[in-house]
């Protein structure tokens, strides 16, 4: 695709993204052009300088994203004079699962309850006089998934969301919370685990559990909101 022949498809795709979720944005705008054929197998992407300055974001967070989706299997890198970044052809099929892809009004069943419920309960929990003991187990549990390896990471990072709702001290909030985390992992499971995004989640780990620990109760729940708002974009992006 020549740079400016998609149109305003073109101009919509490529259009800035939001700066609190920069990578998982990018890569979920990249995988819409690749999708939607404005950048077809064996077609080029533009080059990182302008996907940068028309996504808004550093070359470091485009550069991040392209690799990500060439370990995924999406794009391939080729050096040379005719080189750039290049969209797979054939595209990777889709992991093998027993389970139906979710349905467009299924996928935002689970993110909008999972929004609800988890930004809630960080609310919640920052608004709570917490004991020792818990104010520990937020924060051993944050340092344990940031240490995770990628094969725990899933298993670390649920567990870390449930002590969240624990410390709010609602027995049913925690079991809901369970139900809905299952859900949200069934989806996660179906989508490439990107070292990236694993990175940026620790960071808002930590924020949101300092936002806790610290009693401020709308920070905690803005930046698990924006937390969730990076694994919802991965998911629309990867299964939309």
């Amino acid at each position: 695709m020549a740079e400016g022949d998609g149109g305003l498809a073109d101009e919509v795709l490529f259009r800035p993204v939001r700066s609190g979720n920069a990578f998982e944005d990018t890569v979920s705008r990249l995988l819409q052009t690749i999708r939607l054929g404005i950048v077809q197998p064996g077609e080029a992407l533009p080059p990182e300088r302008d996907l940068a300055t028309r996504f808004s974001v550093s070359r470091d967070t485009v550069r991040d994203a392209i690799r990500s989706l060439a370990e995924a299997g999406y794009l391939v890198a080729r050096r040379g004079r005719y080189g750039g970044t290049f969209v797979s052809d054939p595209l990777p099929t889709a992991p093998e699962t027993d389970a139906p892809a979710p349905s467009a009004a299924d996928l935002e069943d689970v993110l909008g309850l999972r929004s609800i419920l988890e930004v809630g309960a960080a609310r919640a929990a920052a608004a709570r006089d917490l004991s020792a003991a818990e104010r520990e187990l937020l924060w051993s549990q944050s340092r344990e998934t940031a240490a995770a390896s990628v094969e725990d990471y899933r298993r670390l990072d649920s567990r870390l969301h449930l002590a969240i709702a624990e410390v709010v001290g609602i027995p049913s909030l925690v079991s809901l919370i369970a139900d809905n985390r299952t859900r949200v992992n069934h989806l996660l499971d179906t989508i490439p685990l990107l070292s990236r995004n694993i990175e940026h989640s620790n960071q808002q780990h930590e924020a949101i559990v300092v936002a806790i620990l610290t009693g401020n109760p709308e920070r905690a729940a803005g930046e698990m909101a924006e937390h969730l708002a990076g694994s919802a974009t991965l998911l629309r992006g990867f299964l939309s």
